[in-house]
């Protein structure tokens, strides 16, 4: 096996109101829908954000409801702390739950957190010592 993800996908409880925060509300494109079932959203190069009815995934997978909010958070690293604060701010108009505000951590990096309508955590972060080189690599 390769060591690559070309989908992450999260199981929503309402798929509509994923597709009003990510597509109306933070202007994300569709790639592909199946209304009321699953959302596809290309995010990167080669990577897909599906957002998928949750008793569906559930169903397909195997897996049991979680008790609360999944523990898994997801990255978004920008240039620098002003885009940190920008993106918290398109964010909060698009009807995120601001988790922690921006600030400067002990390791260096500017951090904020907010999530999504389901409760999913996104990290938005500045991280001086981090890099991607022009073939997608991880810089450090």
């Amino acid at each position: 096996m390769e060591p690559r993800v070309d989908f992450i996908s999260l199981g929503v409880r309402n798929v509509q109101a994923s597709r009003d925060f990510y597509v109306d509300g933070l202007g994300w494109p569709v790639h592909r829908e199946v209304a009321g079932e699953v959302l596809f959203i290309q995010v990167n190069h080669g990577l897909v954000l599906s957002l998928w009815d949750v008793r569906q995934m559930q169903a397909e997978a195997g897996t049991s409801p979680p008790a609360g909010i999944p523990c898994i958070t997801l990255s978004h690293n920008v240039a620098g702390p002003g885009d940190v604060d920008r993106v918290m701010e398109e964010a909060a108009k698009a009807g995120a739950d601001i988790i922690a505000e921006p600030v400067t951590q002990p390791w260096g990096g500017y951090t904020g957190y907010f999530a999504d309508p389901d409760g999913f955590r996104w990290e938005v972060a500045y991280n001086p010592t981090w890099g991607v080189d022009d073939a997608g690599r991880v810089t450090v």
